[in-house]
């Protein structure tokens, strides 16, 4: 049953956890691990689903696991990897070394527009995920994050179970790293771009200002981020709508990443 503890008294879950871990380790190595480490979780906390990504250096996004995705695969994975994973705040704070360990909590790191975007409304609205937190993993080559998510009508992660996730984080990093060490070859350069946000009628600082609406900051926030005045903002955005013949973020969205 999932978190032990509704069924039981208040170190329930914790036997449970402890059994769970046991047959994780007995699956180190082998096809059944992600399974039994995700029914381990699950004797922590409620969700829907586990599944995860990796990041070489160079930044492109690669398959983690995948294998039991809930709902609209080609959104959640093939559209991923495809380019729109450098819209994932996740994605941006492994990039950037924001956290070197313990849990990512989607909220926590998002842009203050993210929800208005049309990544956040292709990604999560569409799919039904409406909560997600991930593991940051160091493996050979990569760092990869493995997420949970809440999938439905059903409510977002509380402090409870964010709480016991962060106290579970070291080992559950440590067998996922231990199992997912060999997965990843050193990737060869020409594999290793990331996707990337250009236009040839764009200048360096447009550029900038587009990638960023597309991930969800607004004009104060870019202006923060950019060390810009607000108005500076505004008007390298009229200018780039205006080259790109567009007047709207869902525009700009399908212009640089729905063909990819």
């Amino acid at each position: 049953m999932d978190v032990a503890a509704r069924s039981g008294g208040a170190s329930a879950y914790i036997d449970a956890w402890n059994a769970g871990l046991a047959e994780a380790v007995e699956n180190l190595g082998e096809p059944g691990f992600p399974e039994t480490l995700e029914r381990a979780l699950r004797q922590l906390v409620a969700f829907e689903m586990m599944n995860g990504f990796a990041y070489s250096p160079g930044g492109k996004a690669f398959d983690l696991h995948n294998e039991r995705i809930i709902g609209d695969r080609v959104t959640i994975v093939d559209h991923y990897l495809d380019g729109a994973y450098i819209l994932d705040p996740f994605y941006d704070a492994v990039r950037n070394a924001k956290l070197d360990g313990g849990v990512l909590v989607m909220r926590r790191l998002a842009p203050d527009r993210f929800t208005e975007t049309e990544y956040f409304r292709r990604h999560y609205q569409a799919t039904g995920i409406v909560d997600e937190i991930g593991f940051i993993l160091k493996l050979p080559h990569v760092d990869a994050v493995l997420s949970l998510s809440r999938i439905g009508d059903v409510p977002g992660f509380s402090r409870r179970d964010l709480v016991r996730l962060e106290s579970a984080a070291p080992i559950v990093r440590a067998l996922a790293e231990r199992h997912w060490r060999a997965r990843f070859d050193p990737p060869r350069e020409e594999d290793d771009a990331a996707a990337t946000i250009s236009h040839p009628l764009l200048s360096k600082r447009e550029l900038e200002i587009v990638t960023l609406i597309l991930k969800g900051h607004s004009t104060y926030s870019i202006a923060a981020t950019l060390g810009l005045s607000p108005n500076t903002v505004k008007v390298h955005r009229r200018q780039a709508y205006a080259k790109l013949s567009i007047s709207s973020q869902a525009e700009l969205f399908h212009l640089f990443l729905s063909r990819r």
